[in-house]
């Protein structure tokens, strides 16, 4: 029947004669089966295209059932009712699994302090959370002065000094040949002269002797001191060159951060700072993950094994990455960060999947605000949409401190994204993965017919009672399974008595032969039942082969709709085109025809 639906100008042809039979629409239909994701109890959801299908009940990838990956076939009958024309459906999802709360993914870490789940049962539910920090601006910045001002900290790199930088009476620990003299070093302006910092510094001598800043101490000074320079030995000329950099952590553009803020390091390259840190070299370590210091001046690298093979925290000032500028890619403080959700695949699966199913923005890491992390990520959301779409919960512990919260990401991070080697061209990655997911056994014909819970929600057929609009029921992965076909066809067959007024679209298992056919039809003679044979050729929808062969009853419930709106309930649903079938799966010659039709297939 003609169906308006949204606003517009339609001219239709009206009888005023009275109707002695009045039509009913078929053009809004259910489908019962299992799926890769989504609710499995409660009023089933309408859908009114495969897009949004997808999003509540999971993509058209394979399910693995009993251990067995098989094909989705609720998911590719979806797919065909609405490409045939079909413009409303609703989902009722059945799962078969020991116990409740099976097949849900999660992680978790420090028993449980910060808890990642996924909101449906599934091996969907395996996602990879990758997070993406809002601050990702390079704040490290560095500039060249000529003159620091007084008791300021730069980074000296000068070459072919000559003994005038020398202290005075000091000759004898440092000599005459070892001039002229290099010097790469934190130093601190002091009047004429300038400290060499904890004496953090690299020296390179005429006559090759390893030198250290102490042997640079004012006389009188007992060994260990800092050593100096003095400023009138450090002036620019033909020979000598001079260069002090200033080094130092910008706010980022939206908002100043405090003290103890995470961040990370990222080198283009291997970097050694030994000689500036004092500390082991964390090897070939091209980022690294830490908090910045007092007043931001330097950078505590994490010794907790967030940075593989580093054992002991790392005090870097930030003035010494002065000396690798050129190597380094960037210096960012993670605060806010949105999470893009990619979907899981089975254990055994070869498949590659970087596409991204939900988005969560602007989540921050203190807890108790409007966005924390257990707020955006609610375990029940307030919006029923939000329930159905939105893929992840979070749950934090209460006295969690944000500090804490970081440092269980940091943990829970990959360790080989983060950290994807010196040649590679991708920055660090902020992975989170779920597991634990699993799509259960084969659904029984009790799963089809469901439960009736008023507290935690129906499933199965009983919860499509509630619902007057459907004309049509499907279970097209009933057909994939032997076992329970004919039982779960029972199911169907006693919803549609019960409910009187609907129709079930009954599939034959594939590869029957003709007189498996019959006899599959004669086990149930009821007008409220169609049995329609063979299966269906289409193109693989997966992309994996070039064919597959699919249960009928999608396409033909795509067929009803679209007849029942284009042209009436009253037209049969004959000679119209099954949009996306490429041929039966068993080719039907007239004298075969004659034999089925009889038999109601």
């Amino acid at each position: 029947m003609p169906e308006y639906l949204a606003p517009g100008v339609f001219v239709e042809e009206v009888s005023f004669r009275a109707k002695s039979i009045e039509g009913v629409g078929t053009s809004v239909a259910a489908v019962v089966g299992p799926t890769r994701y989504g609710p499995t109890r409660g009023n089933p959801e309408v859908v009114t295209s495969f897009g949004e299908f997808t999003r509540i009940y999971g993509d058209i990838r394979n399910l693995t059932l009993s251990g067995t990956s098989v094909l989705n076939h609720t998911a590719i009958a979806a797919k065909a009712f609405f490409d045939g024309g079909g413009k409303q459906l609703y989902v009722s999802r059945v799962v078969n699994y020991p116990s409740n709360g099976n097949g849900i993914a999660s992680v978790s870490i420090d028993n449980d302090r910060l808890h990642f789940d996924s909101r449906f049962p599934g091996t969907m539910g395996n996602f990879t959370l990758e997070l993406f920090w809002r601050d990702s601006e390079n704040l490290l910045r560095t500039e060249t002065v000529s003159e620091p001002a007084e008791g300021e900290v730069v980074f000296l790199n000068a070459t072919g000094l000559t003994n005038a930088v020398r202290a005075e009476n000091i000759q004898g620990r440092f000599p005459d040949a070892r001039f002229p003299l290099d010097v790469s070093a934190l130093v601190r302006r002091d009047g004429d002269r300038y400290v060499i910092v904890n004496n953090r510094c690299e020296l390179t001598t005429a006559d090759a002797v390893a030198a250290e800043g102490t042997e640079l101490r004012v006389d009188g000074q007992p060994e260990g001191s800092e050593g100096i320079l003095m400023a009138a030995g450090l002036v620019a000329s033909e020979n000598i060159t001079v260069q002090f950099t200033r080094s130092h952590v910008r706010d980022p553009r939206d908002g100043d951060f405090a003290e103890g803020a995470t961040a990370v390091l990222t080198f283009s390259g291997e970097v050694n700072l030994t000689n500036y840190t004092g500390a082991a070299h964390w090897g070939a370590l091209t980022s690294l993950r830490g908090t910045l210091g007092v007043d931001n001046n330097e950078f505590i690298v994490y010794g907790s094994g967030l940075n593989s093979g580093v054992n002991e925290d790392i005090v870097i000032p930030v003035v010494a990455l002065a000396s690798v500028s050129n190597g380094i890619r960037s210096s960012i403080v993670q605060r806010n960060f949105d999470i893009a959700v990619h979907p899981g695949v089975a254990d055994d699966s070869d498949d590659v999947d970087d596409s991204v199913i939900y988005n969560y923005s602007n989540i921050s890491t203190a807890p108790g605000t409007g966005n924390s992390l257990s707020a955006v990520l609610a375990v029940t959301p307030d919006k029923r949409y939000d329930q159905l779409t939105s893929p992840v919960s979070c749950t934090v512990e209460n006295g969690v401190t944000g500090e804490r919260i970081l440092q269980y990401l940091d943990e829970l991070f990959d360790a080989d994204a983060l950290d994807p080697g010196e040649f590679s061209v991708l920055g660090p990655r902020y992975l989170i993965s779920l597991s634990g997911g699993g799509d259960g056994s084969h659904p029984e014909a009790t799963d089809y017919g469901g439960v009736e819970n008023e507290v935690n929600g129906s499933s199965g057929f009983i919860a499509l009672e509630n619902i007057e609009d459907i004309s049509i029921v499907m279970t097209p992965a009933a057909a994939a399974d032997a076992a329970n076909h004919q039982a779960i066809v029972t199911e169907v067959q006693k919803h549609c008595l019960k409910m009187r007024y609907r129709v079930g679209i009954v599939d034959s298992r594939e590869g029957m032969a003709l007189s498996e056919a019959r006899q599959f039809g004669s086990n149930f003679d009821d007008s409220r039942l169609a049995l329609y044979y063979p299966w269906v050729v289409i193109a693989d929808p997966r992309g994996k082969t070039s064919t597959i062969n699919v249960p009928p009853s999608g396409f033909i419930a795509g067929v009803y709709a679209n007849t029942d709106v284009q042209r009436g309930v009253h037209k049969p649903p004959a000679n119209e085109p099954v949009i996306g079938a490429l041929r039966f799966a068993q080719d039907i010659n007239r004298f075969q025809q004659e034999l089925l039709n009889p038999n109601g297939v």
